[in-house]
């Protein structure tokens, strides 16, 4: 889909040309600068009379009359040169990708060094754009009768640039890979719950692990109770569709050591059970496997760019369903570990499939454990739909995870877990552990749950409760699923390769 050229752009044959303006004195300089000549100086006339502007994500498409070979020119504005920042460059590059689609061309161009600055250098841009552009054409088609009228979409883009090639051709690679896992990601969580059950996502992982050589295991109901997954089970009693513990495995080195493990909550559709949800509160819970969705987005961004760190994947996976034989509050259950559950609300379902998740995740020798949830209200309440809640036993970890957030551009917000929040977990005069110590911290109990069974090993929770959806479109994608935290685990284990 691009392809780099190391010449002008300027008298090449193209429909559309996109170019970044920085507000800076000089607007135009260099190429732009043949460019403004070419039009005779109606671009800086432009400039000055405000129909082009540098404003941060304004934009502009201005026909050239045949005055130079490429057809139309589209200005997207950057901001402040001084001012640039990687993660704003997306969100403007994105406002341009939108107009790009909007106008039905089949090809573009690029001025990468046009989006060059002091902050930016080309590879950044580069990455930038395909990220950017990527997650901004997204569309989950759904499932309507085909209309008469024909789509069009952009097959080829071509990027000009006077920057190494392979440098460029690589960073363009990383970024639109880092685009598709999220898109996967959304894809997955967009589709409605009778279509994406725990056999489908087992059937999608299976898929991932014959492109990219992953070895795969998928626990049937039988296994389970032979390994004693009383959690997962329990939550799945009130289901007529079998449960599935999916792994994956990537062993790029020779020993299985120095293991990042990762588990997603892969609830499909969850009613609550008998701690029912409001009828409200019911539409949009096929994005309850927004966790198993990340995950999976972020192996296959993982197969694409290969780095060198083991990585183990698991997802518990079933819906929460109501039947004669479904999980009831007062319920005591035992889990893998060993450690039993007193149930006080079978709507805190979640954190108990996580728990069987966790101790399988080490039961595969993972060293480090990040699982990944849409778990509760409560984060929303306390950070609300644009902040990832998090909580640790291993602060050194949670850094390298917000590390990796940061790159991705995927705020997370550390949530506090403190002794007596243990407590209140821990209390229970029947069983080891109850699954609903109230309302009050809320986000923290539902994540300090699943730290119970982390035990020492060095653990991080993503709550993306709030992050998974959004009911409003951006420049960087429609309303729906986000795929949020499928960026920021890969580079999680792109950055543990580089130290």
């Amino acid at each position: 889909m691009f392809s780099v050229k190391k010449q002008s752009f300027y008298d090449q044959k193209e429909e559309v040309l996109l170019i970044g303006l920085y507000d800076r004195p000089l607007k135009f300089e260099g190429e732009l600068a043949k460019l403004d000549e070419a039009m005779d100086g109606q671009l800086t006339e432009l400039v000055k009379e405000g129909d082009i502007s540098a404003k941060l994500g304004e934009t502009a498409v201005i026909p050239v009359l045949g005055r130079i070979p490429v057809k139309r020119l589209l200005f997207i504005g950057l901001g402040k040169e001084k001012e640039a920042d990687f993660h704003e460059l997306k969100e403007a590059i994105g406002t341009a990708a939108q107009k790009m689609n909007k106008i039905k061309l089949s090809s573009a161009a690029v001025a990468l060094d046009s989006f060059v600055c002091e902050a930016i250098e080309y590879d950044e841009a580069a990455q930038a754009f395909t990220e950017a552009y990527g997650l901004a054409s997204y569309q989950f088609k759904g499932y309507k009768q085909p209309s008469n009228e024909p789509e069009q979409w952009i097959e080829q883009i071509t990027v000009y640039t006077e920057a190494d090639l392979e440098e460029v051709k690589a960073a363009l690679h990383v970024g639109y890979v880092l685009s598709q896992g999220t898109n996967s990601a959304r894809t997955l969580a967009n589709t409605p719950a009778n279509l994406m059950t725990a056999a489908d996502l087992a059937e999608h992982a299976k898929q991932l692990a014959d492109k990219y050589g992953f070895e795969i295991e998928i626990l049937e109901k039988e296994d389970m109770e032979k390994l004693g997954m009383g959690a997962l089970l329990a939550v799945n009693k009130g289901s007529v569709a079998p449960p599935k513990m999916i792994t994956l495995k990537y062993q790029p080195r020779e020993e299985w050591e120095d293991v990042l493990g990762f588990v997603g909550k892969g609830i499909t559709f969850d009613t609550g059970g008998y701690s029912l949800k409001p009828k409200d509160g019911l539409v949009g819970m096929k994005i309850d496997m927004g966790g198993a969705a990340a995950v999976l987005g972020a192996m296959e961004i993982i197969g694409e760019l290969k780095p060198d760190q083991n990585i183990v994947a698991v997802i518990p996976s079933t819906d929460n369903m109501i039947n004669g034989e479904a999980l009831k509050p007062d319920d005591v259950i035992t889990s893998m570990s060993g450690k039993t559950i007193e149930v006080l609300n079978t709507d805190a379902e979640g954190r108990l499939v996580l728990a069987d998740a966790m101790t399988y995740a080490k039961h595969h020798k993972a060293d480090y454990l990040i699982d990944v949830a849409t778990l509760t209200g409560g984060v929303i309440v306390a950070l609300g739909t644009d902040k990832t809640g998090a909580i640790t036993n291993n602060e050194k970890f949670l850094e390298k995870v917000v590390e990796a957030s940061k790159e991705a551009g995927e705020f997370v917000w550390q949530l506090p877990l403190t002794e007596k929040d243990k407590k209140r977990i821990r209390n229970s005069k029947i069983a080891d552990l109850n699954n609903s110590p109230g309302r009050e911290g809320h986000a923290i109990m539902g994540g300090g749950f699943i730290g119970e069974f982390a035990e020492e090993t060095p653990w991080v929770h993503l709550d993306i409760a709030g992050t998974a959806d959004t009911n409003k479109a951006g420049a960087l994608g429609p309303a729906g699923a986000t795929g949020v935290m499928a960026r920021t685990l890969a580079l999680l284990a792109m950055r543990t390769t580089e130290e």
